[in-house]
Parts: structure tokens; sequence; C-alpha cells
């Protein structure tokens, strides 16, 4: 079995956002608006996803 999955993807800009929050994106990956991701669902990534959560969208994928 494997473990779940989460599908983030980014669907509004990061110019007018606080610094912490651009970071928390390139951290998961992100570049531009509508950048796609696959990322384990651990805690770690559940805490990025939280931070910006008004910029991305997420999906739990198997």
């Amino acid at each position: 079995m494997m473990a779940a999955r989460l599908k983030i993807t980014q669907i509004k800009g990061k110019i007018s956002e606080k610094q912490y929050q651009r970071d928390t994106l390139r951290s998961l990956g992100l570049k531009r608006i509508g950048d796609v991701v696959v990322r384990e669902d651990n805690a770690q990534n559940r805490g990025y996803v939280r931070t910006v959560a008004h910029l991305v969208k997420v999906e739990e994928i198997d």
C-alpha cells in the first residue's frame, strides 16, 4: 500500500504576499500560477499548505 499524496496547484500569484509565504511556495516547488507538484501527505507538507492555503488548491490522490 502506498501512502496518500497531495496534488498541489498554485492558483494565485505571490506578488503581494509576505516574504515567508513566497518562501513557502518555493519550498513546495511552485514558481508560477498553474504549476502543479505532487508531494507526500505528511505533517510538514500539510503545514506548508496551511501557510499558503489562499494561494493553492489541494487534492488528495492515491
